[in-house]
């Protein structure tokens, strides 16, 4: 059974929820306070997670809005999902750049709960490896489709809200959220109606078969993308999504070079053949994009790591913003 849990916000690093029923007076044109909504999982719908809804004071009610996707991103492994449901709260919440991007745009963001266990460290579920891409237990099975299935609920949970959202959405992501978001991109390309990701490693899926001759599987390459996906990859839906891709130029978090992110082959194909560092192989991806017409904006940060400042969320705002003006 769905369970709403309902928090004011005030900017703190834990929230304090209770539940509540939500309301509103039929004179109402937007939502009056910031409201943090925990869903329950739901196996019958096919999703076996939760997933919080964040929707910040100012949402129009009664008004087509596009709800902003980011993935949680932990950034340790443990077998308590309330560890990772506290860090997708936080993310969802306090000041995240989802949480800048919604609140600033006036949109529902929604961020999946998914674990990422302990006991299984090589699955970074958190960047959709290939690993959890291939799992076949039921619910651990398909985390994109599962994602999807989160949305279309989430969408059917704020019509009762009277907040409308287009079937399309936005997705934004940093780190390893960046890192699934990019290659959830690929999966479904046909549902992102734009993107904003950061702090990837410098390394992007690419969308080719192969690299120098060598054929690049997922999560590198779409070589077998037919095999595991069903379908071909979609590149002329993959084309016209507007990206916004952006490093800092210190960055130099490096998750290739871990066995929890690549297999050893993995890693020689990546190091060998887009640069064996993070600023290397980002100018290598780059070049990749470009030249197969990918709609992407790239942005480099001087005198920043792997961090966003005031500066990175603006612009990220900025964009989202923008690929709204378009639709208008």
């Amino acid at each position: 059974m769905r369970s709403l849990v309902i928090s004011c916000i005030l900017f703190l690093f834990l929230v304090f929820t209770h539940i509540a029923s939500f309301a509103q007076n039929s004179e109402t044109t937007t939502i009056k306070s910031d409201s943090l909504i925990i869903v329950n999982m739901d196996p019958e719908k096919g999703f076996y997670h939760n997933y919080i809804l964040f929707i910040p004071k100012g949402t129009p009610l009664n008004k087509k809005l596009f709800l902003l996707v980011e993935p949680n991103n932990t950034g340790k492994i443990t077998d308590s999902i309330e560890v990772h449901k506290k860090y997708a709260v936080n993310l969802a919440a306090v000041r995240s750049v989802g949480n800048n991007i919604s609140t600033e745009l006036k949109i529902p963001l929604l961020v999946p709960v998914f674990p990422r266990p302990e006991s299984q460290p090589l699955m970074y579920i958190h960047a959709l490896d290939r690993d959890i891409i291939l799992e076949k237990t039921q619910a651990l099975r398909r985390l994109d489709l599962q994602l999807l299935e989160m949305i279309s609920d989430a969408g059917i949970l704020l019509k009762s809200m009277d907040i409308q959202v287009e079937p399309k959405f936005f997705m934004n992501g940093f780190s390893a959220s960046g890192t699934f978001t990019n290659r959830f991109s690929f999966i479904h390309p046909d549902k992102i109606q734009a993107l904003a990701i950061g702090g990837f490693n410098g390394k992007l899926m690419l969308p080719q078969n192969n690299l120098n001759g060598i054929a690049i599987d997922y999560p590198i390459g779409i070589n077998d993308f037919k095999e595991i996906f069903g379908d071909k990859f979609d590149l002329d839906s993959y084309k016209e999504i507007p990206q916004f891709i952006y490093m800092g130029a210190l960055d130099d978090n490096d998750a290739v070079q871990f066995d929890d992110a690549y297999t050893e082959e993995e890693r020689k194909i990546i190091n060998e053949n887009l640069g064996s560092n993070v600023q290397a192989r980002y100018l290598e991806c780059q070049k990749i994009y470009t030249k197969k017409n990918i709609n992407a904006v790239f942005k480099t940060y001087e005198k920043v790591g792997h961090w966003t400042t005031a500066e990175v969320n603006l612009e990220v705002i900025k964009f989202f913003m923008a690929q709204m003006k378009k639709l208008r």
